[in-house]
């Protein structure tokens, strides 16, 4: 292989390619990322056996055709710290490469590439399409109530639904549901994935914020890949029966506030000052008309918040782990939400104003 390319370029595929490195394993060619040069252009890929990654063919003058596995940290520490704009990638037949760039030049071993573990193969038929921006807000806005228990596995990951018309990404870790939808707008089969939370995690970080660029979403019985355009992402599903969610959520409610969102993160967080352990010091929420009262009392001391809000209903106290209210809360982009409560000890719901884009429902702590 012999190839010319912009270390731009080349550092920038790299971060891609790199969130699917392996980086504790007992086998070495899973540290590594291949590179590949052939008629159909020069591409890199790394696997960890749970998720994988390809890049589009990347911009570069090939010379000689050819492939080789490279360690991925070694690889991205040379090219992010050699001089030169031009990159000059060489190999031979005794699996090293040669990597020059200005006045530098280095010459690593690799492994062939004939031992690196190929992606599965996932036909690229009846796409679901979807706004890469619009996906990556679905996930952050739902990503942090996954379970983090091992033993309940298939909490680990988060819920892709697509039902009745809407996109669907849903996770639960036995304390709080988080829900969020989008429209589908064109024909689709109506399908349910559970995608592991890592996955999701990696892919945030390389979906763009263009309104313009588009994921395609493919499936199969055991797999989901994400075709971003750039680069093609592959990961395992999680397999199991989820959790049936949507009995839970209910618009019956004893009392509803309305609330300034920011106003309530801001209080919360003042009064889970002093709380150095959320679970055992909660933050107890007092119903008054017109007027949500917020107290905490631990070994450090006590507080006392008042946030204004248009309360319909009874009265009522009822005590939550404060950072759980703060992350659904965080997720939120509207100035305003709604609240529905239906008891000291059951559930609360956080809901838009209008529509049903969202629901988010937190179990409260005895007090």
């Amino acid at each position: 292989m012999k190839l010319i390319c912009q270390k731009d370029t080349l550092l920038n595929f790299i971060n891609i390619v790199n969130k699917a490195v392996s980086v504790r394993t007992t086998l070495p060619i899973l540290e590594c990322i291949l590179l590949t040069a052939n008629e159909k252009g020069f591409t890199m890929t790394s696997n960890n056996l749970e998720l994988g990654i390809q890049t589009a063919p990347i911009d570069a003058d090939i010379l000689q055709t050819g492939e080789i596995a490279i360690e991925a940290k070694i690889f991205h520490e040379i090219i992010r710290r050699i001089n030169g704009e031009e990159i000059l990638l060489e190999t031979n037949e005794n699996q090293s490469i040669t990597i020059t760039g200005g006045t530098s030049r280095f010459t690593i071993m690799g492994q062939s590439g004939e031992d690196f573990p190929a992606l599965p193969a996932i036909a690229q038929q009846d796409a679901y399409t979807l706004q890469q921006n619009e996906l990556r807000h679905l996930i952050r806005q739902t990503i942090f109530s996954i379970s983090q228990e091992t033993t309940k596995q298939i909490l680990t990951g988060e819920l892709f639904e697509m039902k009745e018309g809407c996109f669907r990404v849903v996770s639960i870790d036995g304390y709080r549901i988080s829900f969020r939808k989008t429209p589908l707008n064109h024909p689709f089969t109506p399908k349910n994935i559970v995608v592991p939370g890592k996955t999701l995690m990696e892919l945030t970080k390389i979906l763009s914020q263009e309104d313009s660029d588009m994921v395609q979403l493919y499936f199969t019985e055991k797999h989901v890949l994400f075709d971003l355009g750039m680069a093609t992402m592959v990961s395992r599903l999680l397999e199991g029966e989820y959790v049936s969610y949507e009995n839970n959520f209910t618009e019956d409610y004893k009392t509803k506030i309305i609330v300034d969102t920011a106003e309530l993160i801001q209080a919360l967080e003042r009064a889970s000052l002093v709380s150095r352990d959320s679970r055992k010091t909660p933050v107890r929420l007092e119903l008054k008309p017109n007027k949500l009262i917020l107290t905490a009392k631990s070994d450090m001391g006590t507080t006392y918040e008042e946030v204004a809000n248009e309360t319909d209903g009874d009265e009522m106290q009822i005590a939550f782990n404060p950072r759980y209210l703060i992350e659904a809360l965080r997720a939120i982009d509207d100035e305003k939400v709604a609240i529905r409560f239906t008891g000291s000890l059951s559930p609360c719901t956080i809901v838009p104003l209008e529509g049903s884009a969202y629901q988010y429902l937190i179990l409260p702590l005895r007090m």
